[in-house]
């Protein structure tokens, strides 16, 4: 997919809002060749999805062997509103906590002495983390009243063929 097109989807009003979440959901191929999909923390920087994770996390031996991931950032109301990331992940080992980290975790509701505490203890707990950093290849965004999944749309243009 061309950056520009990828960059016109990630801009849309709709795609800027779910890319201020919370959660997304990474796809990714795990050491025994079968799926994975695990909720994680992410933020976006505007060019790059930013996700961390404990060095010593299981996900990380299979994303070095195979790097290509998908990421799903979606909404709980009907009709869903979805944005479907896919591209490839460099790893970044860090020592102590990635801003990221302490960034993407800051949208959770805490009161200041929470917060606090919150980092307090995760400073304590990680000498350090790693980054796992994805650049965008490929994007789509289905709201499901100006853009629908692919065999949706593929079944409306069949049903207008046929009524036309």
């Amino acid at each position: 997919m061309p950056q520009h097109e990828i960059t016109e989807v990630l801009d849309r009003p709709l795609s800027r809002e779910l890319l201020a979440r919370d959660l997304t959901r990474l796809a990714y191929v795990a050491k025994d060749g079968t799926p994975r999909s695990i909720p994680i923390a992410f933020t976006w920087n505007g060019t790059e999805i930013v996700m961390c994770t404990a060095k010593n996390s299981p996900k990380l031996p299979s994303l070095r062997a195979n790097p290509a991931v998908a990421l799903t950032i979606d909404t709980e109301s009907h009709p869903p509103k979805i944005l479907l990331i896919r591209g490839r992940v460099e790893l970044d080992v860090v020592d102590g906590i990635p801003d990221e980290y302490l960034q993407l975790n800051g949208s959770y509701e805490m009161t200041p002495e929470q917060r606090v505490e919150w980092e307090r203890e995760v400073r304590s707990l990680y000498d350090g983390m790693v980054r796992i950093v994805l650049t965008p290849t490929w994007a789509k965004l289905i709201d499901f009243e100006t853009t629908l999944p692919s065999a949706v749309e593929e079944l409306a243009r069949r049903r207008a063929e046929r009524a036309g």
